[in-house]
């Protein structure tokens, strides 16, 4: 059997194993809806000047919990599976068997991705039937799926490379998630970064991918009045690369002493 069909083997295995925990399951998929109706509620009653445009912040919550669940299924998910099945010994395992290194976590990569597509998919069902969100269509739609694939790679690239810095399983939730949420904040993911927000927090934000992520995501979800930026792709993408390369020189497959 040669490599890439062992590499598909494993992508099927894998997602055996997410929808057979059911409880895993559920609130991989309720979280990012979980956020929209909160959000929703305590601040979506109002408008924020984007670009010296006024914007429903009801239809803004509806593409930034797109973004998080991006985020959440290809970093937070890759980055703490990964960990724990490392220190495990599953990953040394693996290792042992047939099945190349890079075949498995690949598959990983890819079933991350299908997570996130259905999570797009539907917290965008959601926020077009309870907040009247536009939906992406034609060239908008292409542009669209292009970055959640771009997003959902480069994250789960990001992912990998930050298990070399984690330094055990319990130690995984809490160092994931001190180098996430903070820059969820600072790219405007739960509160609207408004033309009226602090200079310093969005060139803050500007360094590091989430903001480009949830710029293009937002260019993508609803095109005008908001103005689709290549760069901002690119930049993602070089994140992504640079996570890339870092996993490959620092991934460890050996549970940590």
């Amino acid at each position: 059997m040669s490599d890439v069909a062992l590499m598909l083997r494993q992508v099927r295995y894998t997602n055996k194993a997410f929808w057979r925990n059911p409880a895993s399951a559920f609130f991989t998929f309720a979280f990012p809806l979980m956020f929209l109706v909160i959000f929703t509620s305590l601040l979506g009653k109002g408008t924020v000047p984007i670009g010296g445009v006024l914007i429903k912040q009801s239809s803004y919550y509806v593409a930034a919990m797109a973004t998080f669940s991006v985020i959440t299924a290809s970093y937070t998910n890759i980055a703490m599976s990964v960990t724990y099945q490392r220190d495990s010994g599953i990953l040394k395992r693996v290792r042992g068997t047939p099945l190349p290194g890079w075949a498995y976590l690949v598959g990983r990569v890819i079933h991350a991705l299908l997570v996130a597509v259905l999570l797009v998919a539907l917290t965008a069902a959601f926020g077009a039937v309870f907040y009247g969100a536009d939906l992406p269509t034609g060239a908008l739609l292409a542009k669209f799926v292009l970055v959640v694939v771009a997003g959902g790679a480069s994250f789960a690239a990001l992912g990998l490379a930050t298990t070399a810095i984690v330094p055990n399983a319990d130690a995984g939730p809490a160092v994931v998630n001190a180098i996430i949420l903070p820059l969820l904040f600072l790219s405007g993911i739960f509160i609207p970064l408004g033309d009226n927000s602090p200079a310093w927090i969005r060139t803050v934000g500007t360094i590091f991918p989430v903001k480009h992520f949830a710029d293009a995501m937002r260019a993508g979800f609803y095109g005008r009045p908001f103005r689709f930026e290549w760069h901002d792709v690119l930049i993602l993408l070089l994140w992504g690369l640079g996570g890339l390369v870092a996993a490959a020189r620092f991934f460890s497959w050996e549970p940590r002493k």
